[in-house]
């Protein structure tokens, strides 16, 4: 499957900085295991999670995006 481009990502977020750490926490969320909710199997991680993104099938919540750890 071929990427994304980022025209199409950035409409489904509001930054740049947004795409990069949203790909990056779910592509570790799919390294440790937890399900794709796609077919791609030889794809990276990253690369995953920038095509569910793209797809519409990930959703950035912005309150636990930006909530702060303790």
């Amino acid at each position: 499957m071929q990427q994304p481009s980022l025209d199409v990502l950035m409409r489904r977020v509001s930054s740049k900085y947004e795409l990069v750490v949203a790909a990056a926490k779910r592509g570790r969320m799919l390294t440790e295991g937890e399900q794709s909710q796609s077919d791609e199997k030889q794809l990276k991680p990253v690369s995953i999670a920038l095509n569910e993104l793209a797809s519409g099938r990930l959703t950035i919540d912005h309150h636990e995006f930006y909530k702060a750890k303790r």
